[in-house]
């Protein structure tokens, strides 16, 4: 895992949400399931989705959504980012499900965001609610998946 002043080098469009083992990451938009999905021979078939008014979203109790991140991020070759959700959330029946961040993936991050409650929570765009945290990875690659959005 690599620090905090690494960190700043690397990823400098979130000076501002660097901690000393990983980066802040903050709510931007929040949309719910409304239509089927598959993945049969690696055939993806995203599940359709609606947007979620803001700037306040109501997370409804045993419901799912996904949730993106407010900013397009790009791990730099050489470097690997686990996700991890920020304990308030745990602490109040909210979960977050998330994958590894490969080496080479630039693009929107998206997390599958559960109330596991019985009771509405809401939550604000701009909240912070993972920690991305880096690890260095020798000899690899770069991301070459379906999800890589083109740099701007």
């Amino acid at each position: 895992m690599i620090g905090e002043q690494e960190l700043n080098n690397l990823f400098p469009n979130f000076k501002e949400l660097i901690q000393p083992a990983g980066i802040d990451l903050r709510v931007d938009e929040i949309f719910r399931q409304v239509g089927p999905g598959s993945l049969i021979d690696d055939e993806k078939k995203l599940p359709e989705l609606e947007l979620l008014k803001t700037p306040i979203y109501t997370l409804k109790p045993k419901t799912a959504y996904i949730v993106t991140v407010d900013r397009k991020i790009k791990i730099p070759k050489g470097y690997s980012m686990l996700y991890i959700p920020r304990s308030t959330l745990l602490r109040s029946f909210i979960t977050i499900h998330t994958a590894l961040g490969d080496p080479g993936f630039y693009g929107t991050l998206q997390f599958l965001l559960v109330n596991q409650g019985k009771y509405d929570y809401t939550i604000k765009k701009g909240e912070r609610i993972a920690q991305g945290v880096v690890f260095a990875v020798e000899g690899s690659g770069e991301y070459k998946g379906s999800y890589q959005e083109k740099e701007d």
